[in-house]
Formats: structure tokens, C-alpha cells, sequence
């Protein structure tokens, strides 16, 4: 789950496990915190994607020199984004269109901003729309609103890739 959020925030592989373990630590440190005013998933998840977004906030601050520049470049776990299947398809070509389809999501999800990011992000990982707008500090109706806005930009920029 960690593994799937440092991999929307971050596009380059060795940033991304720079931020796995910066949220890890964060995680770890922040458990003492923990109160019980919200499941454990939720707590945790809020603490990755406030992570995330100091880490993107801070990386746009220093100029990017490295070869990652272009989303093609980059080889993602697609395996970290697929839910886990009871049927998996034992087709080579089934299981490469499944790939090159999580990898345009994630491309996707990428581009857009960081707050519609985030939502999107926690609404893959399954969290209801009060623990989203738990986390993000918003209303449950305006998570609906931004997610409908989001998923709609996703697929745009997914036709915009065909």
C-alpha cells in the first residue's frame, strides 16, 4: 500500500524508494501518536500522503537533471498497482495490456494536481469517502466532486495517450 502511494507522488524509481522510506519512518514515528479516532489504515494513510506531499513539494524546489524525465522511461511494479486477483490470466498477452493499462493509470494519475492526486490515490486504496475527506481536510461532498472532476481528466489523458 505504501509501495503504491510513493509510486503516484514519485515517477523516478530511486526517489520513489527514497520516499518508501520516508514515509516507513514516518509511520513508525507517528504510531505513537496514534489515537484510535480513525481505523489504523486511514491513520497511516494520511501520514503517506502528507509525507508525499512534502517530499513533492520539496523535489520541485531542486531542478531535475536525472533521465527520468519522460513517463516512458520508467519501468513500473505494475504487480504493486493490480488488485489482488483470485483469476490471474495465465495469457502473456492479456497480462501485458493489464500492465501497459496500470501503467497509463499511474502515468495519468501523475499529471494530475497534488490534491486530486491524493484523492484519487486513497480512493484506489479503497477508503470511503469520510475517511478521504478525513485525511484530506475536506467535506465528503466536495471528495465526490473532485474525484468525478479527476476521473474525468484520468480519462481524457488516457484517450489523449491512444
Amino acid at each position: 500500500m505504501l509501495a503504491r502511494v510513493a509510486a503516484t507522488y514519485e515517477a523516478n524509481p530511486a526517489l520513489q524508494q527514497e520516499l518508501l522510506q520516508e514515509i516507513s519512518l514516518a509511520v513508525w514515528q507517528g504510531l505513537r501518536r496514534f489515537e484510535g479516532k480513525s481505523s489504523v489504515k486511514t491513520y497511516i494513510l494520511r501520514i503517506a500522503h502528507n509525507r508525499s506531499v512534502t517530499h513533492v513539494s520539496s523535489q520541485v524546489k531542486i531542478p531535475n537533471f536525472t533521465e527520468y524525465n519522460s513517463v516512458t522511461d520508467i519501468d513500473l511494479p505494475s504487480s504493486e498497482f493490480e488488485p489482488n486477483l483470485s483469476q490471474k490470466s495465465s495469457n502473456p498477452e492479456s497480462e501485458l495490456a493489464s500492465q501497459q493499462t496500470v501503467s497509463a493509470l499511474v502515468d495519468a494519475v501523475r499529471q494530475l494536481p497534488i490534491g486530486a492526486r491524493q484523492i484519487v490515490t486513497l480512493s484506489l486504496e479503497g477508503l470511503s469517502y469520510q475517511d478521504i475527506a478525513d485525511i484530506c481536510g475536506t467535506t465528503t461532498s466536495n471528495v465526490g466532486v473532485i474525484l468525478n472532476r479527476a476521473k474525468k481528466q484520468i480519462m481524457d489523458i488516457m484517450n489523449e495517450a491512444d
